[in-house]
């Protein structure tokens, strides 16, 4: 599986350009990384498409290694909606919740060694359901999942 802090650098350093839009590959989780991402508002659209340019037609004739996934960026007031994102689980020390300590965070208390979540913030979890296999830390919590907390978003 390819590492999360690939995504979430990309993502935070178009926001911090100012670029319109990002690009990163087509992955399941960065799919699924993305789409929690314009759920929360942090995003305004995510589209398929090939290193020239967000193209759905040009998407389905692409091989595996030209496939990318194209996400427009949010500014409001000239702002950046999206003001950072930071990476939880590492590759060395992996972060694993069960739903008392999903509950905590999303609470307002510390959980572990993870802060506890602000306004405006989502936590990103990667949970062993297939259904939902890419959750936001509330959604997981309603549909009692627990899972590693991959990053947050603010």
């Amino acid at each position: 599986m390819p590492l999360p802090h690939d995504l979430c650098a990309r993502v935070q350093n178009a926001f911090r350009a100012r670029h319109v839009r990002v690009c990163v590959n087509h992955t399941t989780q960065n799919l699924g990384i993305l789409s929690i991402l314009l759920r929360a508002g942090f995003i305004a659209s995510v589209a398929r498409g090939t290193p020239a340019g967000p193209s759905p037609e040009d998407f389905l004739t692409a091989g595996d290694e030209r496939r990318r996934i194209w996400a427009d960026l949010k500014y409001r007031d000239d702002r950046p909606v999206l003001s950072g994102m930071e990476l939880i689980s590492h590759p060395s020390k992996r972060i694993f919740m069960d739903i008392g300590e999903i509950r905590r965070i999303c609470s307002g208390r510390r959980a572990k060694q993870i802060k506890p979540l602000g306004m405006g913030e989502v936590a990103i979890l990667h949970t062993k359901s297939k259904e939902h296999e890419w959750v936001e830390a509330r959604e997981a919590l309603r549909l009692r999942l627990e899972g590693e907390v991959v990053c947050r978003a603010g």
